[in-house]
């Protein structure tokens, strides 16, 4: 099974199968409930001179590289994240992403 979005706005329509749309659901129903504060420890690594890499929590979080000026985040899965003005904010945006999108991940116990 699966269910078509219309999405008006760029005037396209994403076809998810039924176990990808329960996956969204649980994830987003966990972001909304969290009662969890803690966030996994996130550091960042300057790999050359145009490349962030993110280390979340012990695991490769993703990246920030820069390009033509502006930069891009892309998660640990190689999804882009968005595109920023400036470092900071690519950082902070894909921090967010991956405490959302990998809410299992938390601070290690020292």
């Amino acid at each position: 099974m699966s269910t078509t979005i219309n999405r008006t706005a760029t005037g396209t329509d994403v076809t998810l199968d039924t176990d990808t749309v329960d996956i969204v659901a649980v994830l987003e129903a966990e972001a909304a409930t969290s009662a969890r504060a803690a966030r996994a420890k996130l550091t960042w690594t300057l790999e050359g001179d145009d490349e962030w890499i993110a280390n979340y929590g012990g695991y490769f979080g993703g990246s920030v590289d820069k390009r033509d000026g502006r930069y891009v985040a892309s998660d640990t899965f190689g999804l882009v994240v968005g595109d920023f003005a400036s470092l900071e904010e690519a950082q902070t945006g894909l921090a967010g992403h991956l405490h959302v999108m990998l809410p299992s991940v938390i601070r290690p116990v020292a």
